[in-house]
């Protein structure tokens, strides 16, 4: 990814292997990068936050959908 020049400044979360691979597969990674920092942060804090994999699958498709 590239260098963060954004003036974000609260914790940034990284993203997990499995959003990388999703957003790749599906070819919407430059569509997420088309996003403002804090709403790229924002989107991985929320499917981060899940405590069980079925609700971070349901938060991922829902960004997902609203990139496509």
């Amino acid at each position: 990814m590239a260098k963060d020049v954004s003036k974000l400044e609260r914790d940034r979360h990284p993203m997990p292997s499995f959003v990388k691979a999703v957003l790749e597969e599906q070819s919407l990674m430059q569509d997420y990068l088309n996003r403002p920092a804090y709403q790229q942060n924002d989107y991985i804090g929320w499917i981060n936050q899940a405590k069980r994999d079925a609700t971070k699958e349901k938060r991922l498709n829902q960004m997902l959908a609203e990139l496509k």
